[in-house]
């Protein structure tokens, strides 16, 4: 009964990063119930996996445990089923050109190469796939602007020094990917480049001039 009021209320507490020190008295307020029921709840959090606990002088150190932090994390899964509804996919069109060939020599950086691999998720491929928008896909690039880009921190490496990146995760031809825009290009409203785990030219049947489509994935929005 008290399961999921008990694990919310220790996380905003903190309980998910760090052990926080509550008494059975205290806790008491956070689930509306007597003193006695809540020293009985937190025990029981404990036994079944929930909560970490240790007793301490006036009270105890408690944390949740993954399993805890699982609970909640299927009631806020639940929770968007029932408030939030998601936008329609962005998708864009565009043919493959040649680029200048400088990705390669920026991504293959470990200043950057560290950072694709922590935000993105995938190491990508040395270099990029370059795409020159429709007109009409060229006009609803800005539409990106509603998806939160994951941001690529500048560097220096000793010699020079790099400027940051923004990244909008994409999918092109069934394969994950991500569309990089550097701080300190102007990139023109058609061109896009797209990095990969893979090397996206050799997809089959891809060359110079091939339409392709990227999906780029916009955020829920909530009632």
């Amino acid at each position: 009964m008290y399961t999921i009021t008990s694990l919310k209320s220790l996380a905003l507490l903190d309980a998910i990063e760090k052990p926080v020190k509550i008494s059975s008295s205290e806790f008491m307020h956070h689930i509306s119930a007597s003193s006695k029921t809540a020293a009985r709840v937190l025990k029981q959090l404990e036994e079944e996996g929930y909560i970490g606990r240790q007793l301490v002088a006036g009270g105890q150190m408690v944390q949740l445990t993954e399993a805890g932090v699982g609970i909640l994390k299927r009631e806020y899964t639940d929770y968007q089923q029932i408030f939030c509804r998601e936008h329609a996919d962005l998708e864009l069109y565009g043919h493959v050109i040649t680029g200048l060939g400088e990705g390669q020599y920026y991504i293959a950086k470990e200043g950057y190469m560290s950072q694709f691999r922590d935000r993105l998720g995938f190491k990508p491929f040395p270099g990029t796939l370059n795409i020159r928008l429709t007109d009409q896909s060229a006009q609803m690039r800005d539409s990106m602007d509603m998806v939160q880009p994951l941001l690529i921190h500048g560097f220096n490496d000793g010699e020079r020094s790099y400027g940051g990146v923004k990244c909008y995760p994409v999918e092109i031809e069934g394969i994950k990917g991500a569309v990089i825009v550097p701080d300190r290009t102007h990139y023109p409203a058609d061109l896009l480049e797209i990095i990969a785990p893979v090397k996206l030219r050799e997809i089959p049947g891809l060359s110079d001039g091939d339409e392709v489509r990227v999906v780029i994935r916009k955020p829920q929005r909530c009632r």
